[in-house]
């Protein structure tokens, strides 16, 4: 990453051409000096407000200190060890050795034993927003405030798990640029602000690990509690830099010979953040599960979008700003939102390839309901509410529990139905016969997705868009000009969206990536129409090379979200990127669909465990050496050995099987023990299939109820069984809820 302090021009490239403009041209030396002072605060000021870009770490026995090289006259932060206090120090101290520089600082997290520092070693470019320069975090690094001799097994599984999501987990961040609010809500924003405290609170996604660091800078007490910090400390803001997790593609490209910057943003929040069986529904405080906003972009005239393609520069050249040929930047944005499904429900993995469904009684939802339907009409006004599982088999419960609850929030429903040969209920809408309350705002579709695309038909899926088209037309989008003359970068606002639609299936993946697509592209086309790039009639897709990476962008933002919460890429993306269902598309998705059983069976939990610690849904405790080990199994050995006799049985036949014998020997007591192991491999297998819930990986640190009352079940049977029971202790240490200790409804939820 550069780290050329010349590259402060990316800091405000996209806020000060104005005044460039206005000083080149200005009429008197009077205006063109007051212009240059008010340049000169204005990157003052900004210095404050956003983080710094390049940081050098000094490390000694007694502290960490992080100075910015660029901005010399800057304080330094300063972080105690071993106690974490934070303070800020006029100048550079003394006696600590530069061990490296850093791209930011992403966090401290206090774990078992010590507390870690967290920072961000290398970091991508990604691509330009109005001339900002967004990152992609590559590498991190943990540095303890305490020497270690000795080492605790649950402080190591901690670290490697925050390690492992951090090496995998999509992290996005820019110096200068908001990427965790929509265009339209960085246009309401107070620019006043630092960086962090404008940043969207679902979308921020390391605030808990900055805690320590907005707690000082606000003014609050240190962390060991002795002493208070004091006053507001505005030093600190340029070291708190807020991330995003989710997916950032950012592209030029030409439609009809027209220059443009195209970007697809998806945010996931960080609110009932986790895997696919192990977070479903909502929570008590309205957070679903899988709750992700994407926004499509369109920027003209933002001086990156030139033929060449995109470049490393923009900026001031020659006295000149570069990228503003009289035509002022355009924003275009249109956000859709995805989420679980908002009523208590869950899906228990027992080893089985479709997992048992619970669904609590509707009416314990209907608060929790409000709240997230309180916030989604507050930040996106009308919600028009896309339910796209089936109508038939097991999924049909939870689509009438969707709507049981719509029916209570909405006053006065009205529900209307379309049906077709194939099915009595083709879409189904419930919505209030006249808007008195804000849930009226509220416009539930039922789209019979499964029985209309069957068949690879996913053009059928334009019944559904032949449904909102009036929404979506009353609905707008949001528009942008830049103002000429504003020191702050802000848009003059054109258009705003007053409604979103929010889609939804099972996993809010496959089927939800394939009505986002379609609408971005109709909304995209719309857009383009509007602005004459494109003529009444012609669509976005007429342009060949424009329909390959809008078909490929939309495909690669489906397999991050969907690998972010299932463990694989999503489903039937090859149709997705070529318009075409392929031999080896369909057997990439059987190799997705049998990873996402071995992940989501024996894999997810740790994933949890690790989400659940990073975004402070559990905190370790204190404790120290010698307590209580989490990650320890405390299952009854004779449960814990089941597996092993399986796979050791098993084996002992084939290799019996493929042994070759002598004429002259008896061969019968070979036999004989290859039928005794063979059947011991398939009552271990009926063991295992039976009790399946036994063996999977459940999350050790915020275990789902649903899945403590499984464990309890199952180990209530086998205590019973005649043959096993005897060898299953009715006391044994830990074979009770002890493993199973945290429950769904205990988890320490991000305020």
């Amino acid at each position: 990453m550069i780290k050329d302090f010349f590259e402060l021009k990316d800091l405000f490239f996209a806020r000060v051409h104005c005044f460039v403009e206005h000083i080149r041209f200005g009429s008197t030396v009077e205006v063109q000096q007051q212009q240059q002072q008010a340049l000169r605060l204005l990157v003052a000021n900004m210095r404050n407000l956003l983080p710094f870009r390049d940081i050098n770490v000094h490390a000694s026995t007694s502290h960490y200190a992080f100075t910015s090289p660029s901005s010399p006259s800057a304080q330094t932060l300063v972080i105690e060890r071993p106690s974490g206090d934070i303070r800020l120090n006029d100048g550079a101290l003394l006696g600590a050795k530069r061990v490296s520089s850093i791209a930011g600082i992403l966090g401290i997290v206090k774990l078992r034993l010590d507390k870690y520092l967290i920072v961000i070693t290398k970091a991508q470019p990604m691509g330009r927003l109005k001339g900002h320069m967004v990152y992609k975090i590559m590498a991190t690094e943990f540095l303890p405030l305490r020497e270690r001799t000795l080492h605790d097994s649950d402080e190591d599984t901690y670290l490697t798990l925050l390690k492992t999501l951090l090496k995998t987990g999509p992290m996005y961040f820019s110096y200068s640029f908001d990427i965790t609010n929509s265009f339209q809500r960085q246009a309401a924003s107070d620019p006043s602000h630092a960086l962090w405290q404008r940043a969207d609170d679902r979308f921020f996604w390391n605030k808990f690990i900055q805690t320590d660091l907005i707690d000082f800078a606000l003014g609050a007490k240190s962390a060991s509690g002795l002493r208070p910090h004091g006053a507001y400390q505005t030093g600190a803001h340029p070291f708190i830099l807020p991330v995003m997790f989710g997916m950032m593609r950012i592209t030029t490209t030409l439609i009809k010979s027209t220059p443009l910057t195209f970007a697809l943003i998806t945010r996931r929040s960080r609110h009932r953040a986790g895997t696919r069986y192990l977070t479903r529904g909502i929570d008590e405080h309205g957070h679903v599960a899988n709750f992700n906003e994407t926004e499509q972009t369109v920027v003209l005239n933002d001086g990156t979008t030139d033929a060449r393609g995109m470049g490393g520069g923009g900026g001031m050249q020659d006295g000149k700003v570069s990228g503003f040929d009289g035509q002022d930047m355009q924003v275009m944005s249109y956000v859709q939102t995805r989420g679980s499904v908002p009523v208590y429900w869950a899906e228990v993995s027992t080893l089985r390839y479709t997992p048992d469904l619970q669904i609590r009684g509707v009416d314990t939802a209907v608060d929790a309901a409000k709240s997230h339907f309180d916030e989604q009409i507050r930040l996106y006004g009308d919600n028009y509410l896309v339910n796209l599982v089936n109508q038939r088999g097991r999924e049909v419960r939870v689509k009438e529990a969707y709507e049981q609850v719509v029916r209570t929030i909405v006053s006065v429903p009205t529900e209307s139905t379309q049906a077709n040969h194939a099915t009595s209920e083709k879409i189904h809408i419930v919505e209030a016969s006249q808007p008195t309350q804000k849930y009226d705002r509220l416009h539930y579709v039922y789209f019979d997705f499964h029985n209309e695309t069957k068949g690879l038909r996913w053009h059928r899926a334009q019944l559904l868009l032949d449904q909102l088209k009036d929404g979506l037309v009353q609905g707008q989008y949001f528009r942008g000009v830049d103002m000429p003359g504003d020191s702050q970068g802000r848009l003059e606002v054109r258009a705003r969206q007053t409604a979103v639609v929010r889609t939804n299936c099972m996993d809010c993946l496959d089927r939800t990536n394939v009505v986002q697509t379609m609408l971005a592209r109709w909304t995209l086309t719309r857009q383009l129409v509007d602005i004459g790039i494109l003529r009444p009639g012609e669509a976005a897709d007429d342009d060949a090379a424009f329909k390959v990476l809008f078909r490929n962008i939309w495909a690669d933002n489906a397999d991050v979200v969907s690998r972010t919460y299932s463990g694989t890429g999503a489903l039937k993306t090859d149709f997705t990127r070529t318009g075409e269902r392929t031999r080896a598309g369909a057997l990439q998705d059987l190799n997705n669909s049998l990873t996402r059983y071995v992940k989501n069976n024996f894999g997810d939990g740790p994933r949890q465990d690790a989400f659940d610690l990073f975004l402070g849904a559990f905190q370790p405790d204190s404790l120290g050496i010698g307590a209580t080990q989490v990650f320890v199994d405390r299952r009854p050995i004779m449960i814990q050995a089941i597996p092993y006799i399986l796979a050791g049985s098993f084996f002992l036949v084939l290799v019996s099987s493929l042994a070759r014998s002598n004429p002259q020997t008896t061969i019968w007591p070979l036999r004989l023990f290859t039928i005794i192991c063979l059947l011991i491999g398939m009552w271990c297998f009926r063991f295992i299939y039976t009790h399946g819930v036994l063996y999977v990986n459940w999350p050790k640190l915020n275990t789902p109820r649903w899945a403590n009352e499984g464990y309890q079940e199952a180990m209530g049977a086998i205590r019973n069984d005649q043959f096993i029971g005897p060898f299953v202790a009715r006391h044994e240490r830990g074979a009770s809820s002890a493993r199973i200790s945290h429950l769904e409804e205990g988890k320490k939820r991000i305020q």
